[in-house]
This record gives structure tokens, sequence and C-alpha cells, in this order.
């Protein structure tokens, strides 16, 4: 429990509210990976600038993500993928834990925070189960949407 409880806060308290971007993205993957969570990051498309509101919201739907993982999915290794469309931001982050049962499974507050962040920006949400084993939080932000 005390390193379940390490690992939530290291991942909680890696970047403040206001400091919620991409280009802090490494180092919340730096801190899952010093936390015991192995994660792997990649970089499709060409990075730019996005607005503020992507920007800040792919950043909390990875963290999120990863403490989801870190509170659930039992031993596990995480991916975590952005994509630079033309029009939008994707944001894949699997895990190959034991995860849960479709049938078990209940949206939490941070599924609901990374839902209502998606749709404030007219983007699109799909979690889930993977086929097998693990869980999956795949969002595409679109670059042009509503704030």
């Amino acid at each position: 429990m005390r390193e379940l409880r390490a690992t939530l806060e290291v991942l909680r308290t890696e970047s403040p509210a206001g400091e919620a971007h991409l280009d802090r993205l490494d180092n919340l993957v730096d801190g899952a990976r010093r936390a015991g969570l192995p994660v792997t990051l990649t970089v499709g498309g060409q990075p730019r600038p996005l607005p503020l509101a992507v920007d800040r919201a792919a950043y909390r739907i990875v963290q999120e993500s990863l403490t989801n993982i870190a509170r659930h999915a039992g031993p596990a290794t995480a991916s975590v993928e952005l994509r630079y469309d033309v029009g939008a931001l994707a944001v894949r982050v699997d895990d190959d834990g034991n995860g849960v049962a479709s049938a078990d499974l209940a949206p939490g507050i941070g599924l609901l925070g990374m839902r209502e962040r998606v749709a404030a920006l007219g983007g699109s949400l799909e979690t889930g189960p993977r086929d097998g084993s693990g869980f999956r939080v795949d969002a595409t932000l679109p670059l042009d949407g509503p704030a």
C-alpha cells in the first residue's frame, strides 16, 4: 500500500495546474518510471504549438491514465503515444495489466473528467479493456474545435 500511495503521489503532484503542458510530459513519464511503472513514450507527426486548452487536456489525459494504471492494473507496463495530425492531436495510453472485465467497469471521476475535457474541445474519447489484457484510453482532440 505504501508503494501504491507513493506512485500515486508522484503522478498527482508532478505538475500543478498551471504547469500542465505537454512540454512537461517527459517529467511526468519520468516520475511514473521512478515510481516503478515502466512507461514508453512515442511522439508521431510534426510536434508544434497547440491551443492551450488542447495542450492541457492532453497532459491531463496522460496524467490520469498513468494514475489509473498505477491504481488498477496490477503489475503492468504502459505506453503513451501522441500523434500530431493535420487537424487534431491523438492521445493513446495503453497498459498490459490485469485491468477489469467490461461488465465490472464503472467509470470513476478520472474517466469522467477526461470525457468532459474532450467533449468541451469537440473531440472524441474511447476507453475500455483491451482484447486479452490491459486497458486503453484513446482520445482525439481537434485543434480548431470549441474551447
